[in-house]
């Protein structure tokens, strides 16, 4: 297949420069910081030049009339939900109009969002809602906000500081606001690019930890402002697959990668489709070393944009298809991808776990799912890598086998074949461990 004349670096540099829209939602248990975040977060963006769009609590707004939730009767707490999410998304298009007429850069809060009103109903009743208003999951939530962090009340790990005063909705004492918090989190499970900052640190800290992660995935750097120490960690995982009853709450989602082709060595480029039930997400992923440090820049598509830039696709790479199941455990967002076919015999039941953390490497193993298998850490292995695993051809001798992004020519064999006994030593572990187990992926 011939490269056609896409230039991947200007596309790069254009998409970086180019206006930003960034939808924001900030949701979470009572009292974790969501007023005080969202005072900090507009002073910082507004520093910057950014134009900043609070979006009123639509929840706050209507329970500061009068109404108490705990006194409806459940067919009208019903109703009353399904009036918040209509009342909440014209409130959020108002906002998110604004933003889109505006010539500066736009940062939008929301102040809770979509899926939080799931959070007061049944799985049942949230489905009626959701098809009563001609609405789905994937629209209202993956395709609808950029980023979802969740501050985490101070009643799970900062009791001290738990308050009901000076706040007229809010009448929790402690246990019902760890059981809010816990249902907030679990309501946004399955969102691509959800965030978590707990209480682990000091308040200041969690605000400029807050900071920190927004102005990261928006590709801003932030030089030493706000030091903050969290890492992207990835661990292989041994089979058999638990049942799901071995699972917290939890969404699964097709996953379909698409590797483009392009004309340098330090530049990858890749498709994403993710989705569930024929509703479907598209990412644009571009990787380039620059001055030593890897870039990452995602740029969300339409579908027609994604059909495009399929044409670039690189035949020396596999698609590569998962499932990935998202779920929350120990306060900590996991995705677990789980391999599966058509691919390549090296990714055969292949399972990695991924979490955002800033806990030390021997503080964090006590905190990984103990219902799963997990093998080791393999963060920024390269015998773990997608690119890498997607490679239709066989590794040794391979000139296409990254190690690092770099312009060098890299052609390290025996680093390669270690690569490989790396990666077959996980199989060989899952093997034994799977004798009698489970190897089919779960459908979606």
């Amino acid at each position: 297949m011939k490269l056609k004349n896409i230039d991947l670096e200007t596309m790069m540099e254009v998409e970086q420069k180019k206006r930003k829209i960034w939808k924001l939602v900030l949701t979470g248990g009572p009292c974790g910081g969501k007023t005080t975040g969202q005072a900090r977060l507009s002073t910082f963006f507004e520093n910057l030049g950014w134009k900043v769009y609070r979006v009123p609590e639509t929840a706050t707004v209507l329970l500061g009339g009068g109404v108490n939730f705990g006194d409806l009767k459940p067919y009208a707490a019903m109703e009353f939900q399904e009036n918040l999410l209509r009342t909440m998304i014209q409130i959020e298009n108002t906002f998110f109009a604004l933003a889109e007429a505006s010539e500066r850069n736009c940062l939008v809060i929301c102040d809770r969002g979509s899926m939080d009103a799931s959070a007061f109903v049944s799985k049942q009743e949230w489905e009626e809602i959701l098809s009563r208003n001609s609405c789905d999951e994937v629209d209202i939530r993956d395709n609808r906000y950029h980023q979802v962090i969740h501050l985490v009340t101070s009643a799970k790990g900062a009791e001290k500081f738990y308050s009901i005063e000076d706040h007229a909705t809010r009448k929790e004492g402690l246990e019902e606001a760890r059981d809010r918090d816990t249902k907030a989190a679990e309501a946004w499970i399955g969102h691509p690019y959800v965030d978590i900052i707990d209480n682990s640190t000091d308040f200041e800290m969690k605000i400029n930890r807050l900071i920190s992660c927004v102005a990261g995935k928006m590709g801003i750097d932030i030089g030493d402002r706000l030091k903050v120490n969290s890492r992207k960690v990835k661990f292989a995982v041994n089979l058999p697959l638990p049942r799901d009853s071995a699972f917290p709450s939890f969404r699964d989602f097709e996953v379909v990668h698409h590797y483009l082709q392009t004309t340098s060595r330090n530049m990858q480029s890749r498709l994403r489709k993710r989705g569930r039930m024929g509703k479907w997400s598209y990412i644009h992923t571009i990787r380039k070393q620059v001055s030593g440090q890897v870039i990452e820049v995602k740029t969300p598509l339409t579908h027609r944009d994604y059909t495009h830039l399929l044409d670039q696709q690189d035949p020396l790479h596999f698609t590569v298809n998962k499932i990935r199941r998202c779920f929350l455990y120990n306060n900590q967002y996991f995705q677990l991808d789980i391999y599966k076919d058509p691919c390549h015999p090296r990714c055969k039941g292949l399972m990695l776990l991924e979490t955002y953390t800033t806990l030390d490497p021997q503080d964090l193993i006590s905190t990984l799912p103990d219902f799963l298998n997990i093998d080791q850490e393999v963060t920024g292995d390269p015998a773990f890598s997608m690119f890498n695993l997607s490679l239709r051809e066989e590794w040794i001798n391979n000139k296409k086998f990254c190690h690092r992004l770099s312009d060098d020519e890299d052609e390290d064999d025996e680093a390669t074949q270690m690569a490989h006994n790396r990666l077959e030593a996980v199989h060989r572990k899952s093997s034994v461990a799977d004798l009698s187990g489970q190897k089919t992926p779960p459908n979606v």
